[in-house]
């Protein structure tokens, strides 16, 4: 067992730079290797506590106090975000009403380390008349918690990462690891998808990077469209959509894609003085075959596909190849996450002024 690591003390000077790191860096290989020996401990115990946790039709209400009651929380939380029905039960409140939550077909997962916490050995009675099957982290399956549980994981004798032996550190790092091990093993039993987890991260840098591009592009009847046979100068003296974007997209008589024109291929031609090409078909000076995504792409293989072309705008079509929608990247700037979003324009030179000029 890791010896328990400790700052040099000493009267004469303060802990230098060095000694702090060091001392940090001890702490995190004392919890780092206790873990890893968790690993390696794991056996049937814990194949049985993963088969009733998925195969439970109620909920698994995790339950603790102190830190391991942290532990527990979070454990709970993603139980639930993973597909696992879960909620947080605390031991002090389930003995004041709390305990009116569960139901015959719930499992408790319980999380003490002795294993003779007493707001949880408390409980123990008032579970087993309620029929209610306990799978305990523990580090003791003799324990009172390991005798009452019909499964145990037990984490076995550990030492505290702090130096007087004593703050919950390394125990509370295993019983997390544990509960995220069986929490995501669950989830992979259940066959969880990206869209069950879209479903249930709605909201956040989570939910943005899982949200589907109809969601975020702009509809056809919002974007700027032209007929191949219209000229560039008419085209940019109709009214602007309700919010302006910086491409045109040009469609044909069937509705097709045929290719999009930008602000800055408008600009070269100013800058070029070519008045013949502003007065000429539109079709002339778009670019054909345009970089598209399809309606129902998520929104941050969208943003990959506009980071790694250099793109501003990307149309949308459907599976036809219709233009529905436009992605434009102003609309996107803090929208995805966590990488931010090239502030480019098109594959063609950018126009003057900006970020990539």
């Amino acid at each position: 067992m890791t010896a328990t690591p400790s700052l040099p003390i000493d009267d004469c000077r303060s802990p230098s730079d060095a000694d702090v790191l060091d001392h940090g860096r001890e702490i995190l290989r004392a919890e780092g290797d206790a873990v890893l020996r968790m690993a390696d401990a794991l056996d049937a115990s814990f194949c049985k506590a993963v088969r009733m946790i998925a195969g439970c039709t109620g909920k698994v209400v995790v339950t603790g106090i102190g830190k391991a009651g942290l532990v527990a929380q979070k454990i709970s939380a993603t139980l639930a975000s993973t597909g696992t029905p879960s909620h947080f039960l605390h031991p002090a409140e389930a003995m004041h009403g709390d305990l009116g939550v569960l139901r015959r077909d719930d499992i408790v997962l319980g999380l003490s380390q002795s294993g003779e916490t007493e707001e949880i050995t408390r409980l123990l009675p008032h579970l087993a008349a309620a029929g209610v099957k306990i799978v305990a982290l523990t580090g003791r399956t003799d324990s009172t918690l390991g005798r009452a549980a019909e499964v145990v994981v037990a984490t076995g004798p550990v030492r505290e990462a702090c130096v007087l032996g004593l703050a919950p550190s390394t125990s509370t790092s295993i019983l997390l690891a544990l509960g995220d091990s069986l929490a995501l093993v669950t989830s992979s039993l259940r066959r969880f998808t990206h869209e069950d987890f879209a479903a249930r991260h709605p909201g956040g840098s989570l939910g943005r990077q899982l949200m589907r591009v109809d969601e975020a592009m702009r509809p056809l009847a919002q974007c700027r469209t032209a007929r191949p046979d219209e000229t560039v100068r008419a085209v940019f003296s109709q009214p602007l959509p309700s919010r302006r974007t910086g491409a045109v997209m040009i469609i044909d008589a069937d509705g097709m894609l045929a290719g999009i024109f930008t602000d800055s291929d408008l600009a070269r031609l100013f800058e070029r003085r070519n008045d013949a090409a502003i007065d000429g078909a539109i079709r002339g000076v778009m670019t054909n075959r345009p970089t598209t995504v399809t309606a129902g792409t998520r929104l941050r293989d969208a943003v990959a596909v506009l980071e790694s072309r250099r793109l501003s705008e990307l149309p949308v079509v459907d599976a036809d190849g219709r233009p529905v929608g436009l992605l434009d990247i102003v609309d996107l700037v803090g929208l995805t996450s966590p990488e931010p979003v090239a502030a480019t324009v098109d594959e063609s030179t950018p126009l003057p002024g900006s970020a990539a000029a």
